[in-house]
């Protein structure tokens, strides 16, 4: 994982593939997402955001995560 989007963790950020800003909640490197079916499911890196105000925090890449 980049060193700069770990260092961004806490920090308003934008996710270039949505173009949305929100606050960076964490980051993972072995996510793997408890919805898919089991048969689907694989190992993945993924930057949580949260949306400013509130709201459903999103998934993204951390190679698409810039600071706001």
């Amino acid at each position: 994982m980049s060193s700069n989007v770990a260092t961004l963790v806490g920090e308003l950020v934008n996710d270039e593939a949505t173009g949305r800003i929100g606050v960076l909640t964490a980051l993972d490197d072995e996510w793997t997402d408890p919805a898919a079916p089991r048969h689907q499911r694989r190992v993945q890196r993924v930057a949580f955001i949260r949306p400013v105000g509130g709201g459903r925090e999103w998934t993204t890449h951390p190679e698409l995560v810039r600071q706001a």
